[in-house]
């Protein structure tokens, strides 16, 4: 019986301290991602890399403006800006948007 009582405390325990860690993990990551895109988005600088000359971009399958921004050095803003007939809730693969004018 002895250790039944035990039990009865230990395992309430044991799901609050795994719940409270996973929230934890699951929180710290989302705001390194947040970060990281805000960093990207608002750095100040144009398109990069591949996208540097390129005026336009095909939306991929899983894109969001979000993902865009951070993908191409374009401040989420000017994305919003340079595409204002785009909603960001309905991008479809293939569609373009304008990176530069």
């Amino acid at each position: 019986m002895v250790g039944r009582n035990s039990a009865r405390y230990l395992a309430p325990l044991a799901l609050a301290a795994t719940i409270t860690g996973t929230l934890l993990i699951v929180g710290s990551t989302l705001n390194a991602k947040s970060a990281a895109a805000h960093h990207v988005a608002g750095n100040g600088h144009g398109p990069r890399g591949e996208y540097a000359k390129q005026s336009y971009y095909t939306v991929q399958s899983g894109d969001s403006l979000s993902a865009i921004a951070a993908k191409t050095g374009v401040a989420l803003d000017s994305l919003e800006r340079l595409n204002p007939t785009v909603d960001p809730a309905t991008l479809q693969p293939g569609r373009r948007l304008r990176l530069r004018r």
